[in-house]
């Protein structure tokens, strides 16, 4: 059995229970990684016997899970959780969060469905407050049959070669939050690299906000706000890059609310030769990252994998990664953001993979190979939607240079209209629309 250097100090009692978002950090959060009653069946039900338990946040197909199993087309897996919450927890608002489910997932609490989720790697979250009880129970029934309508990656049926086992089920962090009234629901990050600003928006009902930004443990700005959207001069910017990778930190409150998060001063571009980082030639060298693990296959044992392989490939001598066609827990883009990786980032790949019309034609001339390609209107509807989740998801992230839309021809269509999609939702990356055989 192959296992990772963390295996022996794996805790399945609560795994990989750091705070899951380290630019929206607040001091409220129960971790609810660990042991969950699960079953497997072909009924569509929620009224299961639960013979099984599992390890959450790990798939069913992996070791660390403690199940270690493919399941069959058309079953459904159902997870159950049982929680209390102490009345000095709870605030005004309880949230309840989901990092990554994979694919179809419907949640329940004390047998009322309240969620409905089809996007296998983007967290969503639920105000649970209205279901609460004394006692509560979570349920989840999930639908993986591996649809290629749906994003999937890597996964296969038949794992062989670079195919891989799939992913079915809860396979991120599961947590709860309480939050008051006026808390600060998002943040979006925005450096103005040419002129010195930091332009931050809160998604928030507060009309009150206090901003303190450190560099170096120091206070360098304090400035109360009426607004939700901050525009702030930073004196004598200290420019991020692989080579020094400075973060500034920042503390927001509302009245009640208070958020920790950080940011980078830098910026993406390129001219009619080179990617310019901070506005001069920069030359990428980098490795394709596919992000599976032996034991956990989508997840790690620790959070220390990640850190362990940046670390190494920066004493390598690389300065970038491509995370290929999967996306991380938002700590990997945190240890990235800290210890200066580039990230080229893949959407996943929706569609069926096909070798003579993705790869073989194409290489040997033929490049209108799309036309001959079925792309289902599901697959057009569901690839859309995740573009748009995908690049709002991980607009923060400071260490994050580049998409890519469609991977070799990999479901490949109308790569135009997507290309002015990511462009429109976020200008400040580059996009390489059609990365491999067809234009």
């Amino acid at each position: 059995m192959l296992t990772s250097k963390y295996f022996e100090e794996f805790d399945k009692n609560c795994p990989l229970n750091e705070y899951p978002r380290p630019q929206l950090y607040r001091d409220s959060y129960i971790c609810l990684n660990g042991p969950w009653d699960f079953a497997i069946s072909k009924k569509d039900d929620i009224n299961q016997d639960f013979d099984k338990t599992i390890i959450v946040p790990y798939c069913m197909e992996s070791i660390l899970s403690s199940i270690n199993q493919m399941h069959e087309v058309n079953d459904y897996l159902y997870y159950r959780k049982v929680f209390k919450l102490d009345k000095s927890f709870i605030k005004d608002r309880v949230i309840l969060h989901f990092d990554a489910i994979d694919q179809i997932a419907t949640i329940y609490l004390n047998k009322k469905e309240i969620f409905f989720n089809d996007l296998g790697y983007i967290p969503f979250e639920i105000d649970i407050t209205d279901y609460l009880i004394d006692e509560n129970e979570i349920i989840v029934k999930v639908l993986d049959n591996l649809d290629l309508n749906y994003p999937y990656g890597k996964q296969t049926l038949k794992p062989k070669g670079i195919w891989y086992r799939p992913t079915s089920g809860i396979w991120k962090t599961v947590w709860i939050e309480s939050v008051s009234n006026d808390y600060i629901k998002n943040i979006k990050i925005t450096p103005d690299f040419d002129n010195n600003m930091i332009n931050i928006s809160c998604q928030s009902d507060s009309d009150q906000f206090e901003i303190t930004i450190y560099q170096d443990d120091k206070v360098i700005i304090k400035e109360k706000k009426d607004v939700l959207d901050f525009k702030i001069k930073i004196d004598n910017a200290i420019p991020w890059s692989p080579e020094n990778p400075f973060l500034y930190d920042f503390i927001i409150k509302t009245k009640k609310d208070e958020i920790k998060s950080y940011f980078a001063m830098r910026k993406f571009s390129t001219n009619d030769k080179y990617f310019l980082l901070n506005n001069k030639p920069y030359f990428i060298n980098g490795l394709l990252d596919q992000g599976y693990f032996v034991d956990g296959l989508y997840t790690p044992s620790s959070y220390k994998c990640y850190e362990d392989d940046i670390l190494v490939m920066k004493s390598l001598g690389f300065n970038c990664l491509r995370k290929h066609i999967k996306i991380e827990p938002l700590r990997f883009y945190y240890y990235c953001d800290k210890y200066g990786m580039l990230l080229l980032q893949d959407l996943v790949n929706n569609g069926n993979y096909q070798f003579v019309l993705d790869t073989v034609l194409p290489t040997i001339g033929f490049r209108k190979i799309l036309k001959f390609k079925n792309i289902t209107d599901k697959q057009k509807e569901m690839f859309e939607k995740a573009e748009i989740a995908t690049i709002n998801h991980l607009y923060n992230v400071c260490s994050l240079a580049y998409y890519t839309i469609f991977n070799e021809a990999w479901g490949q269509h109308n790569a135009d209209y997507y290309y002015k999609i990511a462009k429109d939702l976020d200008s400040s990356r580059v996009v390489d629309a059609t990365s491999g055989w067809v234009k």
